[in-house]
């Protein structure tokens, strides 16, 4: 009995800290690290080529392009299901310290709600020095880097979730 007891407890300890874990990253992407003015509960969007602020990263999207096929070299290099959208972003560490931006924590939106996740592997072949794959920025340093999405060839991306780890806020970009 007094063994059932303590394994149970600590299995409930170890529940709550998972739980606990996931709700402090919640906190660096703050409505205010989002752009939000004085008083305003919702977070501002952002357009293509303005900055946007998600915990300890400032995101600024250059540009958008889809319809693309096939990335890389006849040799290697992958192929869409439906169509690739290459979206090329500017991502700044604006934190006091070294933060890992992550490609595939970022999101797409189609215009009815449809969410699309990131296609890490593609993105390998779109960047020349893995600039969106688990790649550490530190404080003041910036990268630019292309996170790519493989979506279905009748869909158009209207806007993007970024994030400046899995469990933040993320902050929006309109793409049109």
């Amino acid at each position: 009995m007094r063994k059932t007891t303590t394994l149970a407890l600590i299995a409930t300890g170890l529940v709550a800290l998972g739980c606990g874990a996931g709700s402090t990253d919640e906190g660096t992407g703050s409505k205010a690290d989002a752009g939000a003015g004085k008083g305003d509960d919702k977070p501002k969007t952002a357009k293509i080529g303005q900055p946007a602020r998600d915990g300890k990263f400032e995101f600024t999207v250059k540009s958008s392009k889809c319809g693309v096929a096939k990335i890389g070299t006849d040799l290697v290099g992958a192929k869409a299901q439906g169509q690739f959208c290459l979206v090329t972003i500017n991502v700044k560490n604006i934190g006091k310290e070294s933060q890992m931006f992550d490609g595939s924590s970022q999101k797409a939106y189609a215009a009815d709600g449809t969410e699309y996740s990131a296609d890490g592997g593609a993105a390998i072949y779109a960047n020349k020095n893995a600039e969106t794959f688990l790649n550490d920025i530190n404080p003041g340093n910036q990268v630019t880097g292309v996170v790519v999405f493989d979506i279905p060839k009748n869909v158009k991306l209207a806007k993007l979730e970024l994030h400046d780890s899995p469990f933040s806020g993320g902050v929006t970009v309109a793409l049109s």
